[in-house]
């Protein structure tokens, strides 16, 4: 079975050079102004797969949480059964990579929700959806039903983005509170330092107790600080090895943070499912392709 990799970094627009999506497939929107301190990205997909085939998409972990809506054949992980849209859920953060299987029709548009913002969105704490999925009606009610109608009633991606923003703009007040603020200003913190902040140190930048800290990670992040340092840390890595044609791995480890190199290798296979050099493999061309001293 084929396998190919998407991979986004915050300050990617649509998805990271690394990704073998087909050119074309995804296309961004730009998030209406009320929403930016909400919405990270509103990317839609469409493809059209050969009758018979199935591939396996290999989704690198952001740590975002995601609404998505699919109008054609749905993307199924782990053993789930195949469906066809419209349907709707919500994909918690996670630290580990998603494996899709991919057929048919693919048609859909997904949301990512900024660090510290997925509570105030979902009307419920983040982490508890962390590496699972649910679907969106379960969270909001009829409110979802009626919005999924309304944008399978139209065929104009426009259209559907402007639905499902207003909706958005409706259950979302513009001013953060207090505990979103420094959930998120925490996130960021971390992710501005590689993933190298010491809890302590960022409890004492958003003025709250450790164990406070943590909570706000579970209810407004979902994941928990650790799981994000280490995000930060292989994303941080990964910004590297874009700017290196052959990475020397053992400069990058010590570049991005990690103990040695064998502890870059044990991170990337643990948060990405793939060591350093299969990795550089998958990607797309143009990022490095090779590297002798890669696990």
């Amino acid at each position: 079975m084929k396998e190919r990799l998407f991979l986004r970094l915050a300050d990617d627009t649509t998805c990271g050079p690394e990704t073998t999506v087909p050119s074309g497939t995804l296309t961004s929107f730009a998030v209406a102004g009320p929403l930016r301190g909400h919405v990270s990205q509103i990317l839609w997909c469409r493809e059209t797969l050969p009758d018979g085939e199935t591939l396996t998409e290999r989704v690198l972990p952001d740590g975002a949480v995601r609404l998505m809506f699919d109008f054609g054949d749905v993307p199924s992980a782990g053993t789930a059964r195949k469906s066809s849209g419209p349907a709707m859920r919500v994909a918690g953060a996670s630290a580990a990579p998603t494996l899709l299987q991919l057929s048919g029709r693919l048609e859909g548009v997904s949301v990512a929700l900024h660090p510290g913002a997925a509570a105030a969105v979902l009307g419920m704490p983040a982490g508890e959806i962390e590496n699972s999925a649910v679907s969106l009606d379960a969270l909001w009610g009829a409110e979802a039903g009626a919005l999924i109608e309304q944008m399978a009633n139209t065929t104009d991606d426009a259209t559907r983005v402007a639905l499902l923003t207003a909706t958005l703009q409706r259950r979302t007040s513009s001013e953060a509170t207090l505990n979103q603020q420094r959930a998120g200003h925490a996130a960021r913190l971390v992710v501005r330092a590689g993933g190298r902040l010491l809890l302590r140190q960022a409890a004492d930048a958003v003025n709250v107790g450790e164990r406070r800290l943590q909570q706000l990670f579970f209810e407004h992040v979902g994941v928990s600080f650790r799981a994000w340092s280490r995000l930060s840390r292989l994303h941080a890595c990964l910004r590297l090895v874009r700017q290196q044609p052959a990475p020397a791995w053992a400069d990058v480890a010590a570049d991005a943070g990690f103990y040695d190199q064998a502890h870059l290798a044990n991170e990337f296979r643990a948060l990405c499912g793939l060591s350093p050099t299969l990795f550089l493999q998958r990607s797309a061309p143009g990022i490095a392709q090779s590297s002798k001293t890669g696990h």
